[in-house]
């Protein structure tokens, strides 16, 4: 359930420009306008405002919001503005080069895109970057934590809802066999959480928990301060209840000594069009306290009132 809203009587493409370009004229520049058209419209709408602004004005609509704008307030509109599969490209070509083994976003996309979302998100790196996203996670990653991630990053998973009984028995019982035996970067474990459906990883993870009476998340919490084992439970977690493992990002990034605006940024740009209405009842349920009313205390002036747009904030 998407928290986007967009007007039920939208201006023509070419008035949302001139709109825009007016934004940044004159003296200082119209943070309220851009966040009034840019903050309500949808991916579609985005890409054709970018493609008409262009044509128009001879200039990329992205680098006259560089320009104009500054600090968190620019990041969010413009990862915000980039048609999704570049903004996946974007943000996954940004984890390889500040690689940490802590840092999951580069799983968080593998995990949470559709097949072709992903297929659409290598090639935008592919044109972007010249080169391939799975040369650069292989490049920037190293031992396990590579292991895991490439075969995630290329996955084209079948998204259908049929599922083995037969094999989501022999494979909670492999998953469960590995992790007694503390084999978690097993090749075995691995392919079961980077190609099978997630209807199928579901199934297995059901039964997993039935047959040995832990969930695998416990089990994998052998060791908290082993980064790849957080990494694993964060891969799982993404698979079978990504608003659970969004909200616990929303959750890290507002309530740490200092906002982490990178966190909250891309949670609420990748997810607005798509369930951060889910996601944000999961985090009231979890913190007794709205999402909106959240971000507003932590955060101020125009990245504010954006982030708020985006998260569909009635007085955004």
């Amino acid at each position: 359930m998407a928290t986007l809203t967009v007007p039920a009587t939208v201006p023509s493409v070419n008035e949302d420009c001139e709109q825009l370009r007016k934004a940044f004229s004159g003296w200082g520049t119209n943070e309220g306008l851009i966040i009034a058209i840019l903050g309500h419209r949808n991916a579609e709408q985005r890409k054709l405002i970018r493609q008409t602004y262009a044509e128009t004005y001879g200039e990329d609509l992205l680098k006259a919001l560089d320009k104009e704008l500054s600090d968190d307030f620019e990041r969010v509109v413009l990862v915000w503005t980039l048609d999704p599969a570049e903004r996946d490209a974007f943000l996954a070509n940004e984890a390889t080069k500040r690689w940490t083994s802590s840092n999951q976003v580069l799983m968080e996309i593998a995990c949470t895109r559709s097949a072709n979302q992903l297929l659409h998100a290598r090639q935008a790196y592919h044109a972007r970057y010249k080169k391939s996203l799975e040369e650069d996670v292989a490049h920037h990653t190293t031992g396990d934590f590579r292991k895991l991630l490439l075969p995630l990053v290329c996955s084209y998973r079948y998204e259908g809802d049929e599922v083995n009984m037969t094999l989501a028995k022999s494979e909670a019982k492999l998953l469960h066999e590995k992790i007694s035996n503390k084999a978690y970067n097993d090749d075995d474990l691995i392919r079961v959480l980077a190609t099978r459906s997630k209807a199928q990883i579901n199934a297995t993870l059901n039964h997993y928990k039935n047959e040995y009476g832990n969930d695998i998340n416990k089990d994998l919490k052998a060791d908290p301060k082993d980064e790849f084992l957080a990494l694993l439970r964060a891969t799982v977690k993404c698979l079978v209840r990504p608003e659970s493992y969004f909200e616990k990002v929303l959750r890290l990034a507002i309530n740490r000594r200092g906002t982490d605006e990178g966190a909250l940024t891309r949670v609420v740009t990748t997810r607005a069009e798509v369930d951060l209405k889910i996601i944000a009842d999961e985090y009231q349920r979890r913190n007794s306290v709205p999402l909106d009313r959240a971000i507003a205390k932590d955060t101020h002036g125009d990245y504010e009132k954006m982030l708020l747009a985006l998260a569909g904030h009635v007085e955004a």
